[in-house]
């Protein structure tokens, strides 16, 4: 199976001129290594832009409304899927914090996308984390965020454990541990196998975000047994990018 690094650009570059010219150089990077799949997730703005140049890569977006209907602002599934996206962001820590996001809107969100067969990378994780034990809030946003999703379409899911406490944009953001990651991995796919059977749990991907780097992102994938990691600001620069994608390729053959 392969490993899945996703780069979060958030509402990053300021101009179209330098989404491609990142887009590029990651493509350009990361086009030798075939044991990791790769998207970059634009922001809505560039997205257009950005696809015309990934030819490694694959395309992906960060948020998406719930409904085709016409909602000023929004951006629908079927929009993205016609435009060539094939993964898309929900649930992202800062849209819940910032915008309010709720489990039931992000349960919206994930069934329209899959019903549209786009690949979900839904993000589950806590504000804060007491001694080593992984809170149940995570298995309540996991378990809200699928309510009413069958097991014929998860197939198509990935489950992001991001603590917003490890996210480099927050003040005095660290890294989780690989070990603490473990935990939550094992947590998650527990909460899984619950809901839809180990047979079907087993195939969906479970990685990790927050503060994920080229020093760190061989532990995560090795010791914490991630099977993927959504990158935020060291997908920002290509080289650093492009690293994280070779350790990952590299840890995958080991």
């Amino acid at each position: 199976m392969k490993t899945l690094i996703i780069a979060n650009w958030k509402s990053n570059p300021q101009t179209a001129k330098d989404a491609v010219a990142l887009a590029l150089a990651v493509d350009f990077g990361i086009q030798k290594y075939k044991k990791v799949d790769v998207v970059v997730a634009s922001p809505f703005l560039f997205i257009s832009q950005v696809k015309d140049v990934l030819k490694s890569s694959k395309l992906g977006a960060q948020n998406s409304f719930w409904s085709g209907g016409a909602y000023t602002g929004e951006v629908s599934p079927e929009q993205l899927k016609n435009i060539g996206v094939e993964y898309c962001i929900v649930g992202h820590s800062e849209r819940r914090g910032y915008l309010g996001e709720t489990d039931g809107e992000i349960n919206k969100k994930v069934k329209a996308l899959l019903k549209n067969k786009l690949k979900v990378i839904l993000c589950v994780g806590e504000k804060e984390r007491v001694g080593k034990d992984i809170p149940e809030i995570v298995g309540e946003q996991l378990k809200k965020s699928l309510d009413g999703v069958k097991s014929s379409e998860v197939l198509n899911l990935i489950v992001a454990y991001e603590p917003v406490w490890a996210i480099s944009t927050n003040p005095g953001a660290r890294p989780d541990t690989p070990a603490n990651a473990f935990q939550a991995m094992l947590y998650i796919r527990r909460i899984l196998t619950d809901i839809y059977g180990k047979p079907t749990a087993v195939k969906i991907k479970i990685i990790y975000g927050g503060s994920v780097n080229s020093q760190n992102i061989s532990g995560f994938l090795k010791e914490g047994r991630m099977e993927g990691a959504l990158v935020g600001g060291a997908s920002l620069k290509a080289e650093e990018f492009v690293e994280v994608v070779k350790i990952a390729n590299q840890t995958n053959q080991e």
